[in-house]
Order: structure tokens, then sequence, then C-alpha cells
């Protein structure tokens, strides 16, 4: 069989292994090669565009700075490229090709949190893009808040209600705040952990809270495990109905719900745990989360995604969260992923916020906290109350 007679599925197969390099001089080989290549539903170029974005080698990769001006790369590479590229890449090096509105909008939807929209009003979507994104690295290289005095954050509360909080850019330390929360809830005692809960172009957010093995139901907080780990997911995919218990009944609204297998007063563990009624999981999709959290809602395979730890009775070691959860977007700089200790990053805890590139925070709202839990919505989240305030 000749190349003429190949399968075009089995070409594009063998194409998408190659790197930018290659890919390029197979576009000049032959005609039938070159309609392929160019081709943007078969889009060969999409995986090792990906493999790059997934390193972090933009900037090692010289034929990605100007790779949107070739006439065989479809204008939807360059849609991943500013969707998920390093900042200072896009700025200083990529070579911006001229898009649709509605392509712009898509890739700042897809980059940025959603509460990142009060800054278009009267621009267009390239404009703000660029915007943003310029301001985003300003605040990455320095402490200046001129653009955004007031930082706001989330707050989870034990009795199902949440706040939208701020204070000032300035003076904004999440360890402080958070420790504060802990001496009204009495929980000052305990040490305050840190959770990488998924990470974006831009942004990471992390959930500040605390484990503990409580005597009673009073101070557990049903919403900051809901968060951190979505009812029905597991590392080893979906719960299904053949996994449940025999002979258990699971019943009670989602901010509740008891096992009548047991007389234990704390939650059912994680095995009994039902996605909320009517709801369906899906990959994140706007906000777009880097590689390493791709999977996110669902658990990301061999990366840094380690919002629960164990499962079952033996999840957090059988402890449960307790007290207000704190929910931040803190901005990635160039040094927030260097790590100079004796041991290596682990990405859990105090490592998340000591350290230089990681002392800069932007506004965390509700509509960025639906888009990341859109399964708490409208079942857990019972009221929202914007500053202070406990609800009814």
């Amino acid at each position: 069989m000749n190349f003429d007679g190949l399968p075009v599925e089995l070409v594009v197969s063998v194409l998408e292994e190659l790197d930018l390099t290659s890919l390029v001089i197979m576009s000049d080989l032959s005609r039938r090669l070159r309609e392929i290549i160019s081709d943007p539903f078969l889009n060969p170029w999409r995986q090792p565009i990906a493999r790059i974005l997934a390193n972090g080698s933009c900037a090692d990769e010289p034929l990605l700075r100007h790779i949107a001006e070739r006439s065989t790369v479809p204008r939807q590479n360059a849609v991943d490229i500013l969707s998920l590229a390093p900042t200072a890449f896009i700025l200083f090096d990529f070579t911006i090709p001229n898009l649709k509105q509605a392509d712009w909008e898509t890739i700042f939807r897809r980059r940025f949190l959603p509460g990142w929209v009060k800054w278009k009003r009267d621009l267009s979507w390239r404009e703000v893009y660029k915007r943003v994104l310029m301001r985003v690295w300003h605040r990455s290289q320095t402490s200046c808040t001129a653009d955004e005095a007031w930082t706001k954050f989330v707050v989870l509360n034990k009795n199902g209600t949440a706040n939208e909080l701020d204070v000032s850019s300035r003076n904004i330390n999440p360890a402080n705040i958070f420790h504060d929360m802990k001496v009204n809830s009495n929980l000052a005692h305990l040490e305050t952990r840190i959770r990488l809960v998924v990470e974006l172009a831009d942004v990471r957010i992390l959930a500040f809270g605390v484990l503990n093995r409580p005597r009673g139901r009073f101070t557990i907080n049903d919403n900051a495990r809901v968060f951190l780990h979505p009812p029905g997911i597991e590392r080893e995919g979906l719960f299904t109905a053949s996994d449940e218990v025999a002979g258990e009944l699971v019943y009670g609204s989602p901010m509740s719900n008891f096992s009548t297998a047991s007389s234990d007063v704390f939650p059912p563990d994680s095995s009994t745990r039902r996605p909320p009624h009517g709801f369906t999981y899906e990959r994140m999709m706007q906000p777009l989360p880097t590689p390493a959290f791709a999977e996110y809602p669902f658990y990301t395979s061999e990366s840094h995604d380690k919002r629960w730890l164990g499962s079952g009775s033996f999840e957090e070691n059988g402890r449960y969260w307790v007290g207000p959860m704190m929910l931040v977007a803190q901005i990635i700089g160039p040094q927030t992923h260097v790590h100079n200790g004796p041991s290596q990053l682990n990405y859990q805890d105090t490592d998340l916020i000591n350290g230089p590139g990681r002392s800069q925070y932007a506004s965390f709202t509700f509509a960025d906290f639906d888009a990341l839990a859109p399964w708490m919505k409208e079942d857990y989240v019972r009221q929202r109350v914007f500053g202070q305030g406990l609800g009814h």
C-alpha cells in the first residue's frame, strides 16, 4: 500500500507524535500532507503544542513564537496558546494573529476567572484580554496593588452559608486572616491546613481549613469536604450504584446525609456519598485548568492534585474539616513553582504560601466559586452573604 492509500486518521496519529520542527518540514513534502496538516478538523498541530504547554517550555521553542503566522496552522491552535501559555511568553514573544471577537471572548473566559469579566466594561474582548494579561504580569512581578485596592475571598461556614469578604490588597495575608477566623471559632490550637484546589494559567485556588477528630458533629463543616472532594468522585473514577453497601439506605438532604447502617453521629464514608440529584459532572472548560489539573473536578492522576488524601474511612486519616474554610486566588509568578529547600515541593500546607512568588493574591468571588464547584450551587450553599454575617 502506498502513502496515498493510508487512512487519513492513521496519518494524523503519526503526525501528532512529531515535534513542531518536524511537522513544519512534513507540511512542505507533498500536497496531500499539506492538506492534512492544514485541515482545522484534523489539526495534527494540537498535540505537539499541548505537550509544549504541559512542559512549560514555550520560551525554548523558537517555532512556537511565530507558529500562528503559518498558513498551514489552524487558528484554533492560537486560541489554545493564548489560553494556557505563560503570561510573559504571550506578552513579549508570541506573535498574536488576527482573531474574531468570538475567539477573543473564548480565550478570555478560558484563561481568567469569571469574576474578572468586570474589567471589560466597554472594551473589546481583545483589548480587555491584553489589559488583564498585562495587569496580571505586573502584579506577579511587583507588590503594586493600584489596579485592585481590595481583594475578595470566599468563606464556607459550617452552618451551610457562605460569605464573600474583602480585605485591603496591600495588607492581605491569608494565613493571618484565617488565624483570626480560627480564634473566633475556638480552633486556634489546631494547625492550619492548606490545599491546592486547582491551577489556572495565571492563578491557583487555595483552600485554608482545619482538620480534626471532633467529639461531636457540631463543628464539622460538610461543605468544606464537599468542595474539596465532590460527592461521588473518587481517585478511581465516579461512584456507581454497584458500589453501594448491601442493606444500607442513605437519605436526607445533601447537607446532612445519614446512614441507617450505622448509629455514628459523624458523616458517612466517601463510599456512600452520592452526587447531587440530577447533576452530571463534566470537566471544567471555562476557566481552563492547567494540564496538571486537566481532569478537574475529577481526580487528575500523576499530578499535584492533592485535594483529598486517602479514601473511605481512611480519608484524611479519619479526620474531618471543622470550622470555616477560606478560599483565595494566588497569583502565579515566575518563582511560584521554584523550591530551594532541601526537599521537594509537596504542594500542600505552608509550601503553598511561603517563599518567593507566593505572596500576591487576586479577587476570588461567588461567580468564581460557582465555576469551580457547580455541584454546590443549588443543593449545598443554603445562603450567600456579601460581607460579614452568618445569614439566617
